[in-house]
């Protein structure tokens, strides 16, 4: 018996509800961690019935908005770092670069690790690792990085500051762009903060004028 035939009409407006729920998810999850499915469903403007056949449970809608941020967070990575650039630069160019991404996903990290597990989070965090460690082990080679621990020690420890000034941002105890800690990591990595400084203020002023070229 041949199956029916899905029309793409169908498709596209299956595709578009599942696009308009997780935009949703997002947007209501930064307002209420608490907010139902229902209420999510009612805010993009579905039926219950369309959410569940989407994802079928809380669970199901994290991981979606889950795996959603760890492509947003790869598509960042993209961009292989200028073999000339200083070890500080590629650090500072690194944090700016991935900031935006932290910043729309920071709750989401908060709720992954609570109903996905820790293992989820660093599933979706592992190409950031990577690059950081890459990045801290040719700064620890030129002398310009803490050297007293292993790179991907340090890179975690790194890791583990940004998040903790993404929640304080995400609790309003503070504001940030993204360059203040940038300013923060490099200091932490070993660099002294005046030089921390220029060099996040010559990192954003590059890529302001890589972002108009472009």
């Amino acid at each position: 018996m041949s199956k029916p035939v899905v029309r793409e009409p169908q498709r596209r407006n299956s595709r578009s509800n599942r696009a308009r729920i997780l935009a949703t998810a997002r947007q209501e999850l930064g307002r209420n961690p608490d907010v139902t499915l229902e209420e999510i469903a009612r805010a993009a403007g579905v039926v219950r019935r369309t959410l569940f056949g989407h994802f079928p449970g809380r669970a199901a809608l994290l991981e979606a908005l889950a795996e959603e941020a760890s492509e947003a967070l790869r598509d960042t990575l993209v961009r292989r770092p200028d073999a000339e650039e200083t070890p500080q630069r590629a650090l500072a160019r690194f944090v700016l670069s991935i900031w935006p991404v932290g910043d729309r996903y920071r709750l989401l990290l908060a709720l992954a690790r609570q109903d996905l597990g820790a293992e989820r989070v660093s599933e979706i965090l592992a190409p950031a690792r990577n690059e950081a460690t890459a990045i801290l082990e040719r700064g620890q080679r030129a002398g310009v990085f803490h050297g007293h621990l292993p790179a991907a020690v340090l890179s975690a420890a790194l890791e583990a500051l940004n998040l903790s000034l993404l929640e304080s941002v995400n609790t309003g105890a503070w504001e940030d762009d993204g360059t203040r800690t940038a300013v923060a990591t490099l200091v932490a990595a070993g660099v002294s903060e005046q030089t921390a400084t220029m060099t996040v203020e010559g990192v954003a002023a590059d890529m302001r004028a890589e972002g108009s070229d472009g």
